[in-house]
């Protein structure tokens, strides 16, 4: 491991550019391919590109490689939730305890601080080339404007639908899953006031829940919103359902009114934006001889507990971590997959039960009182009960895999405090000990 590489990585997205400067500090030469062009060349509205929620995990990551200073000064702490019921009732959930918070950030300005951060260490980046085969046992890819190339290690991080991955599913004993959620998305906008301030509160995500669907909003530093409508492909209220503006006004006036009245040109921009799709990606091996996957084009997930992005930075700082103790690229290829699937496995489910939380439990008076009794079991006893919310997203020591073991074992527990007579009124006189025992775990070992 001594020896400096030639690296290839595929995708010079968020994931590719911070691992290409991890290895560039390791002094490995570091080329990254892109297929798409150069952002920093074109026009980006910063106002109303795609918001990304970065918490510890990904923050702890970007400390490593030097740059949590820099993203900060773009991000906008988030502490909790805020809610808009139909009538336009607010109702505000904390994310943790006074202090904690999430970070609305522009994707595309993230992308760039890392692109430049690389380039600055030596990384060379090469767009518009598009990978169109990889030959394994030589360690070569080839392009679409080019003949093979060969490196001494390729790293494809090229995201959900993967050309190195694609390379890999012809080998034997691959397995391979994508699953689509019924649900796509549309991204719609609420701009900033006449003179420049925030027609929502700054600090908080703004979510609408509807049952079987919902809207998100995520503030941006000119102070607009990036609004996200998560909404079923077909059926009698659905993307197919409403073809014609006055359909889509009518729906989202009585559906967000509150929403709908600070919007610009929302029937004109639902009209115009395609619904996307949300896909859980799964597969193994990540690795074949000298060549690893790394982010979604390993372990895509859908977008609803805001960790695709922090899973993956959080790759890139264990696959730095392992290198330390590994002897070569392939016995490291191995060790880092077989310490990351349990873990890449465990946010995929914890993202898809997050939705059904976010869009039809929030709301909820009984979901309410529940999540105040858990923080109470937090206030009392902070290293015993940790929110599975906290875990997840606060607590970048604690893995994935053993967070949802540790959710499960709680809720299992809530439901039987929550069968307990008359808990709305006397809730407050719980055996809040006596629920923190039934936990036969110690905390202090995560």
């Amino acid at each position: 491991m001594k020896n400096k590489q030639h690296i290839a990585i595929a995708g010079a997205g968020l994931v590719g550019s911070l691992l290409s400067i991890y290895l560039a500090k390791r002094g490995h030469r570091v080329s990254v391919f892109e297929r798409r062009g150069d952002m920093r060349k074109q026009t980006v509205d910063g106002g109303r590109s795609i918001n990304l929620a970065l918490s510890n995990r990904g923050l702890r990551a970007l400390d490593e490689v030097g740059l949590t200073n820099e993203i900060r000064r773009t991000a906008i702490p988030m502490h909790g939730r805020v809610m808009h019921d139909r009538s336009g009732k607010l109702t505000f959930q904390p994310y943790g305890k006074t202090g904690q918070f999430i970070n609305s950030i522009s994707r595309s300005n993230l992308n760039i601080v890392l692109m430049d951060k690389a380039e600055s260490l030596g990384v060379e980046f090469h767009f518009e080339q598009r990978v169109t085969t990889i030959d394994f046992d030589k360690t070569q890819i080839s392009f679409s404007n080019s003949g093979p190339s060969e490196f001494d290690t390729i790293i494809g991080a090229d995201g959900a639908f993967s050309t190195v991955r694609s390379g890999m599913q012809i080998n034997d004993r691959f397995d391979y899953s994508q699953n689509y959620i019924a649900h796509g998305y549309k991204e719609l906008h609420i701009p900033a006031s006449e003179n420049g301030g925030f027609q929502l509160e700054k600090n908080a995500l703004h979510i609408w829940p509807r049952e079987s669907f919902m809207l998100i909003a995520l503030p941006n530093p000119d102070g607009s919103f990036t609004c996200t409508l998560f909404f079923p492909f077909e059926g009698p209220l659905s993307f197919s359902s409403l073809k014609k503006e006055k359909e889509v006004a009518e729906f989202l006036k009585q559906t967000f009114p509150d929403a709908e009245a600070l919007m610009a040109n929302a029937v004109e921009g639902f009209m115009n934006s395609p619904a996307s799709s949300l896909v859980t990606v799964k597969c193994f091996p990540w690795a074949k001889n000298n060549t690893l996957l790394i982010g979604d084009a390993a372990h895509a997930i859908v977008p609803f507990y805001g960790q695709g992005m922090n899973a993956g930075f959080e790759d890139c700082r264990v696959l730095n971590q392992l290198i330390d103790k590994a002897d070569d690229w392939k016995s490291l290829f191995s060790e880092f997959q077989k310490t990351r699937k349990p873990d890449t496995d465990s946010i995929a489910e914890l993202a898809l039960d997050n939705f059904i939380e976010m869009r039809d439990l929030v709301a909820d008076a009984k979901f309410l009182l529940r999540k105040k009794i858990e923080a109470k079991l937090n206030q009392l006893f902070p290293e015993k009960w940790i929110p599975l919310y906290s875990m997840v997203t606060f607590r970048e020591d604690i893995r994935y895999s053993d967070a949802l073991a540790i959710g499960q074992k709680q809720k299992k527990i809530m439901d039987g405090v929550m069968q307990t007579s008359d808990i709305e009124n006397n809730w407050e006189h719980l055996n809040f000990e006596g629920i923190v025992n039934k936990l036969d775990y110690d905390a202090q070992n995560f």
